[in-house]
């Protein structure tokens, strides 16, 4: 009997390598994580994951970038055809549902402390990388929300809020989340 095998493309096996990585790196941090784990994780050799990745830091920065545009996507399909305050409610409302992926969240929080870490040991690239992606969901959240820089502060101090109330476990009823405009925490 002929075995039936279904044969993941580079690309799908590179898709795979990203999702994996976001979990590995939001649990174990950029030094923290190894590729053999996440190697481990896809199911496919450290040799093979270099030839889809030159290396860590570019695993790592898809990761990133693909977090980052996950956040993105999520405000966009919110707030599709708002502007203004409208527009930042519906990207706010959406981004508690987003940040209840505790992998996402704290592949955002990891990327903001490997920048950090890495900065720390010498390494600039992923703080290049880093920036680049953070000034990007910036603009594009400014600009949705009307162009005025003051207002988009406001939304992402709102949102860094939001993260470490969510990071730190508070649960949706603690007083914590009280002063949040139409905010209710999240489990």
């Amino acid at each position: 009997m002929a075995r039936s095998s279904i044969r993941m493309s580079a690309e799908e096996r590179r898709e795979s390598v990203v999702r994996a990585a976001m979990i590995e790196f939001a649990r174990g941090g950029y030094r923290g994580t190894s590729t053999e784990a996440i190697a481990r994780r896809v199911g496919v050799s450290q040799p093979y994951l270099f030839r889809l990745f030159p290396g860590k830091q570019a695993i790592f920065e898809a990761a990133a970038e693909r977090c980052v545009e996950e956040t993105w996507r999520v405000f966009d399909e919110a707030s599709a055809g708002l502007t203004g305050e409208a527009a930042a409610d519906a990207m706010s409302g959406a981004y508690l549902g987003l940040v209840e992926d505790r992998d996402q969240l704290m592949m955002q929080m990891q990327l903001y402390v490997s920048v950090f870490a890495a900065r720390a040991a010498g390494e600039e690239g992923i703080g290049e990388s880093a920036r680049r992606l953070w000034e990007d969901l910036f603009d594009r959240v400014r600009i949705r929300i009307g162009g005025d820089m003051k207002d988009a502060t406001r939304f992402f101090a709102h949102g860094m809020l939001i993260n470490t109330l969510v990071a730190l476990g508070y649960p949706p009823d603690h007083r914590m989340w009280t002063g949040l405009d139409g905010c209710e925490g999240t489990e």
